[in-house]
């Protein structure tokens, strides 16, 4: 049983989770994640860690309340405990002196795309940040990446806050604005599928190397249920044990779009359920 030390709401359906696992806290690199299950039927919930802290034994989560364990997850307090929390798992972030970056997330991927920025900012890399929500009470962590960051964007869906469109508008302005590829040396993009695909594809035109987190996709996060296949460059992989982290430019987005989309009934059917149940 893992014990929650403190639950902050920080937007809407979006809580921070401060949870006592000192193991994992020890050995959890920038991209690796953890899976969460409530009980012993639970679902199994693939969770990025955004931040650790050695000394206290413990890791911070940012969970979405996007389908039925999440919610579930999220009626939880102070002083709950969670069945399971294994991890680390997957392969960490590539961490490197590359010279310009620029870290672009959308919604929650932020709380994914932090660590990696502070690590690569604590590498000396010149940090460039744009962050994307739909409106300004659905951005997290700004403070936190304001001051990891040498520059920093922000855009809104419906212009609550900073630039009113989407953090590919940011990009391409970026990008106009130095006139080549040399924006940045390498690009790192999190957060809901369709934003990956659409960074990607304008990195592409100027072959500014750009790695995608594909967590969205994963189930098992050990490899065995296959749920998570993706193409990239025209190989198989899977998310959980080959990733999350891979190079944008080689992932099959159709394919990925097609099989995230297999069991939405299904979703709407124990989300509708289990609102029903809670009423």
């Amino acid at each position: 049983m893992y014990k929650i030390i403190e639950k902050t709401v920080v937007a809407h359906q979006i809580n921070k989770f401060v949870i006592q696992a000192s193991d994992i806290s020890k050995k959890v690199l920038p991209g690796q994640f953890v899976i969460l299950r409530l009980n012993e039927k639970g679902e199994r919930i693939p969770i990025t860690v955004a931040e650790k802290n050695i000394a206290e034994g413990t890791i911070t989560l940012f969970i979405q309340e996007v389908g039925k364990t999440t919610k579930k997850i999220g009626e939880l307090q102070s002083g709950d405990y969670i069945l399971d929390v294994v991890g680390p798992l997957g392969i960490a972030s590539d961490i490197e002196k590359f010279g310009t970056v620029i870290c672009i997330a959308g919604g929650v991927g932020t709380a994914v795309i932090y660590p990696i920025a502070k690590a690569l900012k604590e590498k000396g890399n010149e940090v460039i940040t744009i962050l994307g929500a739909r409106s300004k009470d659905l951005i997290i962590l700004e403070k936190e990446m304001n001051e990891i960051s040498d520059k920093m964007y922000i855009a809104t869906d419906d212009g609550s806050y900073g630039v009113k469109g989407f953090v590919s508008d940011i990009l391409k302005k970026l990008i106009s604005e130095s006139g080549d590829a040399s924006v940045a040396n390498i690009i790192y993009a999190i957060g809901p599928i369709p934003m990956m695909k659409v960074v990607s594809g304008i990195t592409k035109q100027y072959n500014i190397k750009t790695i995608v987190s594909l967590n969205p996709i994963m189930v098992d996060g050990t490899g065995m249920c296959g749920a998570c296949r993706v193409t990239i460059g025209g190989v198989t992989k899977f998310t959980c044990v080959d990733g999350p982290d891979f190079d944008g430019h080689l992932v099959d987005w159709d394919e990925l779009i097609c099989r995230l989309s297999t069991f939405k009934c299904k979703e709407k059917e124990a989300i509708d359920h289990h609102c029903k149940l809670t009423k």
